[in-house]
């Protein structure tokens, strides 16, 4: 009787886990979009690598004349090669790019460093001007 209680709380367990990860890596709490220009881009971890990017989406004056920028963390899936290549190309030129992103209910460290990840790149015409 006690190993078969065992036995089922066992199964229920990994059930339970099993359906946390499942939910975390393909459920999107939202999405949206971002606009500024790409500063950083790494290929991160040891065993598992991730790619992380920092996206400064502009700044703001505290009246005193200084300027405090707004700087965007993101993480983008090793799967997303067009992605990766459209933000190389962004980090080179140094223009202006609107990302589209996921953002997920929590970070997992073998997914990323964030929970934003992007899936889309557009490059910013100049003089249009992109608020988030």
């Amino acid at each position: 009787m006690f190993k078969k209680f065992l036995l089922w709380t066992f199964f229920i367990g990994i059930a339970l886990v099993t359906l946390f990860f499942t939910f975390v890596i393909y459920v999107n709490f939202s999405d949206g979009k971002r606009a500024g220009e790409v500063i950083k881009m790494s290929r991160k971890g040891v065993l598992v690598k991730t790619y992380e990017g920092q996206l400064n989406t502009g700044g703001f004056s505290d009246g005193g004349g200084d300027i405090t920028s707004s700087i965007w963390h993101f993480s983008v899936k090793s799967t997303e090669k067009q992605v990766l290549d459209d933000i190389d190309k962004a980090l080179d030129g140094g223009y202006r790019v609107k990302l589209y992103y996921r953002e997920k209910y929590t970070k997992l460290f073998f997914l990323g460093d964030t929970k934003y990840f992007v899936y889309k790149v557009e490059r910013v015409a100049d003089g249009e001007s992109s608020m988030d």
